[in-house]
């Protein structure tokens, strides 16, 4: 390597982009997509990028990478597969808390092998949210462990964080300018990091069983004074009486249920909340109250275990809580409660629910009504609504979302507004698998192969093809495909080998090739805190493989490193994964450098050991 180079124009200007970058990112005074887009056009403007090249990034790998892994998880998404995990995680933890975070965190970042860690993120918040409802595991004990074991997870693969699905474009762009004679960088496969994925995900869960949970715990008591948030279930137990689980109940021939209407079954002494019923091919979420009960209905009722099960006996019911004919209705995804607003212009005013034929005409179910602080709860169909009542509903969403649209009420409770469809979760498992096997046994490229579960998605009805659009986020597109030919810049212009070689020329003689690997991780990931993982790996990689050249290291194994090291952020908000956790749980910057600092510090070390056995 010649580190006599001289600083060219061109280098000077590249690295003054390189500048502007990072102090926009910093001070974010303009867009982070913006930003991209200025410097890729000043690069075509200067012919620092050759004007038909300059356009490259939106059609290299990566990006098409991040389109397709954002896609499937949206159709693994619609289909409430994680809503389906987290009662399955319930049903595993037994009961203890520590398992239950265990295995939520170790799912977690095996889920982000194959999708974008912040789509992965996106979807385990309603996870832990329901796991926070109901268990004693607040949101500020859960989150930071399931975003740690996404980061960790997301470098057991090749697609699952972007640092490393733009790495591949990066080394086969360096080899455009690798000195004679130099043997040239090949791509790495899908599963090349694997041992220092798993090295990275073991050492989070361990590092959150015997350390982090702890501090987590003991901030919480500290800041709280020791008093647990109210949850989902508290609040609407506390608000309007409604409290306890979904049941299913099945009629038998010898119930009194039988050939009553569901308006007389639910008029019974003690009678719970009736949400469904299912009566041949029948299947109704808020059924009409003129629908009649027959031998072998499955009726889904919601209260507290001891109300229902007496009423079961009572009425010779059989109970499960496990549900098996109504599962589908239940997916959080698809129903839940809600509560809406009436306002002054709404055309309910002065008719009762009974009128409205809300459950027949709308599959909405009115089972409280807040007027005045006072709750109705009893014969609530027979009363007349009110400007200003509180309404609270149980609906399929899709549902609530068109009635909605008559702005007779006002929906004041967040909820998916997308169609769900629960019935699909099978074809998108099978095409997500069917995926993944051909990643591992063809060699196609890791773009087209996610494209192929793409298309598979679409062509089954997983997805339309207007939500595949409305899933991709542009910003990160942009932001990605304009900084591209910056790292491309900084390896034809030679900047990346002029600021290497000076590197070099600055360091003791005979410096081992570890401790400059640690200096690199450690730089990446200061880099990372400014200026995103994205910018930090399109700025370092070319740095890199120009370092471990001067140096006699290996380059795969240098660039591997800030690829890897450019997620390893997990004290600000400047990690998307840790800024979509904050918030819900409401972490202090004390908090996230106090628990996530020595993290980052392991996660530096356990790289560098990893990278030096493997290479």
């Amino acid at each position: 390597m010649d580190t006599a180079l001289t600083l060219t124009t061109d280098m000077k200007l590249v690295l003054g982009l390189v500048g502007f970058t990072m102090a926009m990112f910093l001070f974010e005074r303009i867009r982070a997509d913006v930003v991209a887009l200025v410097v890729m056009v000043v690069l075509g403007v200067t012919g620092l990028i050759a004007p038909e090249e300059i356009f490259g990034g939106f059609s290299g790998n990566a990006v098409m990478s991040i389109i397709a892994t954002t896609i499937l998880g949206a159709g693994l998404d619609r289909t409430g597969a994680l809503n389906r995990l987290a009662g399955w995680l319930l049903r595993r933890s037994h009961g203890l808390e520590q398992r239950l975070l265990l295995l939520t965190s170790a799912t977690a970042g095996l889920n982000s092998s194959f999708m974008q860690n912040p789509s992965v993120m996106a979807l385990y918040l309603p996870v832990a949210s329901r796991l926070a409802s109901r268990t004693a595991l607040t949101l500020k004990r859960q989150l930071l462990p399931i975003s740690a074991a996404i980061v960790m997870g997301g470098a057991l693969t090749m697609v699952g964080n972007s640092p490393l699905i733009l790495l591949n474009d990066l080394l086969v762009s360096a080899n455009n300018n690798l000195p004679s004679g130099t043997a040239t960088i090949e791509p790495l496969r899908m599963f090349a990091p694997l041992p220092i994925g798993v090295a990275l995900l073991i050492a989070s869960l361990a590092y959150f069983r015997f350390y982090g949970s702890r501090k987590l715990q003991e901030e919480e008591t500290e800041s709280e004074d020791g008093q647990a948030p109210a949850r989902t279930e508290s609040y609407f137990a506390k608000a309007y009486g409604i409290e306890g689980d979904v049941f299913e109940l099945l009629v038998t021939a010898e119930s009194p249920l039988v050939g009553m209407t569901v308006g007389e079954a639910e008029n019974l002494f003690d009678a719970p909340l009736f949400l469904a019923l299912k009566t041949g091919d029948d299947t109704r979420l808020s059924p009409p109250a003129d629908m009649r009960i027959w031998v072998g209905s499955a009726l889904g009722v919601m209260g507290p275990r001891r109300q229902v099960s007496d009423f079961a006996q009572n009425q010779f019911l059989r109970m499960s809580s496990r549900l098996k004919q109504l599962g589908d209705l239940f997916n959080p995804a698809r129903a839940g409660i809600s509560e809406a607003v009436v306002p002054p212009t709404s055309r309910l005013i002065g008719k009762t629910a009974g009128e409205l034929r809300l459950r027949k005409e709308r599959g909405i179910s009115l089972l409280a009504i807040n007027r005045d602080k006072q709750v109705i709860r009893e014969d609530v169909r027979n009363t007349p609504l009110r400007a200003g009542d509180m309404l609270v509903f149980h609906s399929i969403w899709q549902d609530l979302a068109t009635a909605a649209e008559s702005r007779d009420f006002v929906v004041v409770t967040d909820y998916p507004k997308g169609e769900q469809r629960p019935h699909k979760f099978k074809i998108a498992m099978a095409i997500f698998a069917l995926t993944i096997i051909i990643a591992l046994t063809s060699h196609l490229p890791v773009a087209l192969t996610l494209l192929t579960g793409v298309a598979g998605m679409l062509l089954t009805g997983v997805l339309r093809m207007d939500e595949a659009y409305a899933a991709i986020n542009w910003k990160t597109i942009f932001m990605m495909a304009g900084l591209i030919p910056l790292g491309w810049a900084m390896d034809s212009s030679g900047a990346a080998a002029w600021i290497a070689g000076h590197t070099i020329d600055k360091l003791p003689a005979g410096i081992p090739v570890w401790a400059l690997e640690i200096a690199l991780a450690l730089l990446t990931t200061a880099f990372s805190l400014v200026i995103s993982h994205v910018g930090a790996t399109i700025v370092m990689v070319p740095i890199a493989v120009n370092l471990a050249l001067a140096a006699g290291g290996n380059p795969t194994a240098f660039a591997l490193i800030v690829a890897l090291s450019a997620s390893n952020n997990l004290m600000t908000a400047s990690n998307p994964v840790i800024s979509m956790a904050m918030g819900p749980a409401k972490y202090t910057p004390r908090e996230m450098w106090r628990v996530g600092g020595p993290l980052s510090l392991l996660y530096t070390v356990i790289v560098v050991i990893m990278i030096n056995i493997m290479f």
